[in-house]
């Protein structure tokens, strides 16, 4: 006889307090407990000189953390586990907790406090400093913060351009934010040169990324809107990172339009997105990206990969590969003509 399957309000409850979740997770971060714990703080009153915290505050959001999966415990003392070590320690390479400046930022919680009101309207309801509004400073904020969570991305992209390593590129980075990915082909590619393409409040950081990464005198702006500035012509390679998904299928066809007029006859367009299966609810991070949309766009989407070759086709590009970047839910598209 078949079991039948159990019932719990437990997804409802774990769904519902997922804010609260993340609140936890913020402040550990904004107090750097983690680094702490790494350089040796164990238990909650080491922890709490170490990071000017009162003993019962980091004990009782210690336990939170333990209960999460991010420490764990033995007796009175809290030890990393070996992802918070890697990611969410200072001490490490990996560390990508500057994230947290932007995903849990104010602007981006107002889509999701009023998305009972983007499901009903189709589109966000949330204006000015938005996701499309021009010069916005939540960009800023964005390439200041996301830089580490791109930096495998960025090298993954790099390593799929099959060119000999010394060959003169250029390179144009659309919506360029961070320049991290740019900058990964400038390291690898000594004779790239790369323009990137994107407001001037935003450039300002890529420059200085540019700068810090020793490529600054191959790193050129074009600043504006990637629909409205000129982008000249004969690059080899034109990125497209993480922009698509914030636009209706026609006016992404638009832009992949004008990146074939940019590229070479023989040029590579490389386009980043977070691509669900066709069944639009896996897998669950990229299929999940669709609410984000919603809640920060006026009809943005994650794109299915067979919606995104009926775009590449309509702008110009008869040849795409599709290329999961694995571990990370983002996917690359190359596309040629």
């Amino acid at each position: 006889m078949q079991q039948a399957p159990e019932i719990s309000p437990e997804l409802f409850w774990r769904t519902m307090s997922g804010y609260q979740h993340t609140a936890i997770l913020k402040a550990a971060v904004e107090l750097d407990f983690f680094t702490a714990i790494d350089a040796g703080a164990k238990t909650a009153a080491e922890i709490g000189a170490a990071t000017d915290s009162a003993e019962r505050g980091v004990r009782i959001a210690c336990d939170a953390l333990t209960v999460l999966g991010f420490l764990t415990k033995d007796e009175n003392a809290y030890v990393l586990t070996p992802s918070s070590t890697t990611f969410l320690s200072k001490r490490s390479p990996a560390y990508i907790g500057s994230t947290m400046d932007f995903i849990a930022a104010s602007h981006i919680r107002r889509g999701f406090d009023t998305f009972t009101d983007a499901v009903k309207q189709g589109g966000t309801v949330v204006t000015g400093d938005g996701s499309v509004d021009p010069e916005s400073p939540m960009w800023v904020t964005f390439a200041h913060a996301m830089m580490p969570m791109m930096a495998q991305p960025a090298q993954m992209i790099a390593d799929h351009l099959d060119y000999e390593s010394d060959r003169p590129l250029k390179v144009l980075d659309i919506a360029a934010g961070h320049g991290i990915f740019g900058i990964t082909i400038a390291k690898k590619f000594p004779n790239a040169q790369i323009t990137g393409v994107d407001w001037k409040n935003v450039l300002e950081v890529a420059q200085a990324n540019a700068e810090a990464f020793g490529v600054a005198d191959r790193y050129k702006t074009i600043p504006g809107s990637a629909f409205d500035v000129e982008f000249g012509t004969g690059y080899d390679v034109v990125l497209l990172t993480n922009f698509l998904h914030h636009f209706d299928f026609d006016t992404c066809v638009s832009v992949i339009k004008k990146c074939s007029g940019a590229l070479k006859p023989d040029g590579k367009l490389l386009t980043l997105e977070f691509v669900p299966n066709d069944d639009r609810v896996s897998p669950p991070s990229e299929a999940l990206f669709s609410a984000v949309m919603l809640a920060g766009t006026p009809s943005g989407d994650a794109y299915t990969y067979r919606e995104l070759t009926a775009m590449f086709e309509a702008g110009g590009f008869a040849h795409n590969e599709h290329i999961p970047l694995q571990p990370t839910p983002q996917h690359l598209i190359v596309s040629t003509k």
